[in-house]
């Protein structure tokens, strides 16, 4: 799709991805026009009318080299980030996270995007998505109602979600599998392959886990009017004080499922999910909760099978609204149906600052090349910001859930790397970033 004369390409959305792609834009040579709604409309988490206004933590996540965020922010260093080059002029003593001053992080922002020669910030609440020309939408986790009720019209209101209902993923090489087996209820899959991992647990392990759960610290809301939980997905924490059963008979259910160890069903039982397009993980099968990380981590290893298990994603339940990107999105972040729409950060369905600055690159990027007649750019897939889209855009849209980069988005390693590494993590996950940064620097992807 061609313009004949590139016409200024809208953003809404002044946060992480919406000012980012705004600078890839001007640095295209066209002109952005950037809306942000504060302070003439603002939201229960932010304080300022200041665009990039960091709402949570003042971290940047870890710069501890070969780290996966690490290699996602050294990948948009070298691509020219903007944010990333703000952070780290206004950076702060934060051990080994890239922690940044965040009212001087987002005053830097804000003086740079509003005196850029390309963009034109329009402080003013969108409430319809532009009919004609090329649009971002970068909103983020707390898109007014109005505007959400314009995207549920575009993409179908089934296909948008309000609630972060999130299960914690596990390392699948640190599940004990002499305790774990593999099977589906009644041994039924629909490619007749055992599709779980299954945890069992006896009466008493089943109790003392019920016991952990109804004493454990809640986690507490950064933005007031979190809400905790409701009906349609409540977290196990709030199951079990429904009474000491309601596990049992919920996601713990043990029906359809005997422990070959023993040849008899287990008394409760926790399932993993292998994620699809995540190599190496598995997702625990209804474990949303409101617990904090460090509970999380301890209780959960009191499952049989889980004692010595390695998270790679906590679960969490909050006010969030975002696509089902992988019935919608490209993996350069337009969307199918209407390419002349991009989404960017966390309402495409990624969680995380690193990660809302890199699809708002993408986005930017490809908006630009949308408008200037230019191939779209999809990031190779070894790298994290590829491995990001590419999730982002092939996930199963039917257990889509929003995704911070970890190693396990990544394309494993060839075999015979893999064998000569053995289980040295540190090994792999080293070889994995200089294959990233190697295939940067093979496609030549200078700044723009």
């Amino acid at each position: 799709m061609e313009l004949a004369v590139p016409e200024a390409i809208h953003i809404l959305g002044g946060g992480l991805a919406g000012c980012e792609a705004a600078w890839q834009v001007s640095r295209a040579g066209l002109r952005a026009t950037l809306y942000e709604m504060r302070p003439a409309q603002t939201t229960p988490a932010h304080q300022t009318d200041r665009l990039a206004e960091l709402v949570c933590s003042n971290s940047l996540k870890s710069e501890t080299q070969y780290s996966a965020p690490w290699l996602l922010k050294e990948e948009l260093r070298r691509l020219g980030s903007l944010l990333l080059e703000v952070a780290s002029r206004v950076r702060v003593p934060g051990g080994q996270a890239l922690t940044v001053d965040r009212d001087a992080f987002a005053q830097e922002v804000t003086r740079i995007i509003e005196s850029c020669e390309g963009i034109e910030v329009h402080r003013r609440q969108v409430t319809r998505i532009p009919e004609d020309g090329i649009v971002i939408i970068a909103t983020g986790p707390l898109t007014s109602d109005a505007l959400a009720a314009e995207i549920a019209r575009l993409t179908g209101a089934e296909r948008l979600y309000f609630y972060d209902a999130i299960s914690p993923i596990v390392d699948a090489e640190t599940i004990d599998m002499s305790v774990a087996f593999r099977a589906s209820r009644y041994g039924k899959s629909l490619d007749g392959t055992a599709d779980y991992l299954n945890c069992p647990l006896n009466k008493e392990e089943y109790d003392r886990f019920v016991d952990a759960l109804l004493e454990a610290q809640a986690h507490t809301p950064h933005i007031p009017d979190d809400i905790p939980y409701f009906e349609a997905c409540l977290p196990i924490e709030e199951l079990a004080r429904r009474g000491r059963d309601t596990l049992r008979f919920g996601p713990m259910k043990p029906t359809g499922l005997i422990d070959p160890r023993t040849g008899r069903r287990p008394y409760a039982v926790v399932q993993l999910r292998q994620e699809n397009l995540r190599a190496g993980s598995y997702n625990m099968v209804g474990f949303q909760n409101y617990l904090r990380y460090g509970e999380q981590a301890r209780i959960f290893r009191m499952i049989p099978g889980l004692e010595h298990a390695e998270f790679l994603r906590f679960g969490q339940i909050h006010r969030n609204t975002y696509i089902n990107a992988p019935e919608l999105l490209e993996p350069t972040l337009a969307m199918r149906r209407l390419p002349r729409l991009f989404f960017a950060g966390q309402i495409a369905g990624v969680e995380g600052y690193i990660e809302a600055i890199a699809t708002g690159l993408v986005a930017g990027r490809n908006a630009a090349a949308l408008a200037q007649g230019r191939p779209l750019w999809t990031p190779p897939r070894e790298t994290a910001i590829g491995s990001l889209c590419h999730y982002v855009a092939g996930a199963d849209p039917r257990h889509y859930q929003p995704v911070n980069i970890t190693f396990d988005l990544l394309p494993p390693l060839e075999e015979d790397e893999r064998r000569h590494l053995g289980r040295d993590r540190r090994a792999r996950h080293s070889a994995l970033c200089r294959r990233a940064l190697a295939r940067l620097e093979e496609l030549s992807l200078a700044p723009v």
